[in-house]
């Protein structure tokens, strides 16, 4: 039996050919009662605070965004208006994660280091309302090789979608039915993912890494990264987007030049996610 109690979602989900993993994920909502609900603004996130608020009711539920240099503007005001619209209860938590030398060092354990704080924060929030820490950590990601996930679990936190084994592209097809405005929304990280391993993460990069990005989003790209390199910001776009950018080169020039970069490059391997990983290890393999 799916136990959900705004009927709307369980009606739309019936007929979707992941219904019988919506109704584990259901089963395992329901046994933790309260949640809070670390909402990055991707589409895992906001479809596992709106699946929540719809199995156990609004009032069970609190979404908690971690804020900080790390994270894009655009990404917190997405985060806010996705609230407003579905009426869910909104924490906006500071964290200080820029203010942890090991942090800023910048080492393949940043993530580790940025999770603990942000559940030093959130941890009161939730023994406030007796409730679970919970993130949207999908069926395709492999805890073991994600230093932040392993942060997560070591201090109680819970990844209902992996648990009921829901991928990314089943979240995507089940956000669309239901009529998420983020079914669709590419690929995101914290800014500081953009920063080379062993580079420091300082103020500075972070906000040239967000002036280029925002900018180069205006010029018509989506899905890209600015990677931070010093003086040298390298853009990776979609491999079917280089054309594009080969073609608005003067203008991605003139936007990176703005935000600070002397030299602009256009990476073209295309874009990768989580590169900086998946080409160190091509480089230490081959």
């Amino acid at each position: 039996m799916c136990l959900v109690q705004d009927q709307k979602v369980a009606k739309i989900l019936s007929g979707s050919k992941h219904y019988s993993k919506f109704e584990r994920l259901t089963q395992i909502l329901t046994e933790l009662g309260t949640v809070v609900v670390g909402l990055s603004g991707g589409v895992d996130s906001t479809f596992l605070a709106y699946v929540s608020s719809a199995v156990l009711g609004k009032s069970n539920v609190q979404c908690a965004t971690a804020v900080s240099a790390s994270l894009s503007s655009d990404e917190l005001e997405l985060c806010r208006e996705f609230c407003l619209k579905f009426d869910l209860d909104f924490h906006e938590v500071f964290t200080n994660e820029m203010q942890n030398p090991r942090y800023l060092e910048n080492s393949s354990l940043r993530c580790y280091f940025c999770k603990s704080e942000l559940f030093d924060q959130l941890v009161p929030l939730a023994e406030k309302s007796r409730g679970t820490i919970i993130l949207g950590v999908n069926g395709d990601d492999d805890p073991n090789t994600r230093p932040g996930q392993r942060a997560a679990l070591e201090r109680g936190g819970r990844f209902p979608l992996r648990e009921a084994g829901i991928g990314k592209v089943e979240i995507r097809e089940m956000a669309k039915d239901l009529g998420l405005d983020t079914w669709d929304k590419p690929q995101s990280a914290c800014l500081a993912s953009r920063i080379p391993f062993g580079t420091p993460v300082t103020i500075e990069a972070l906000s040239q890494i967000q002036q280029a990005e925002r900018a180069l989003k205006r010029l018509g790209f989506t899905q890209l990264r600015a990677r931070h390199h010093g003086e040298v910001v390298r853009i990776e776009v979609p491999y079917e987007d280089l054309e594009l950018a080969f073609k608005a080169k003067e203008e991605v020039v003139a936007v990176c030049k703005k935000a600070g970069y002397r030299f602009i490059t256009l990476d073209l391997e295309g874009f990768v996610s989580g590169s900086f990983h998946v080409r160190g290890s091509q480089l230490n393999t081959n």
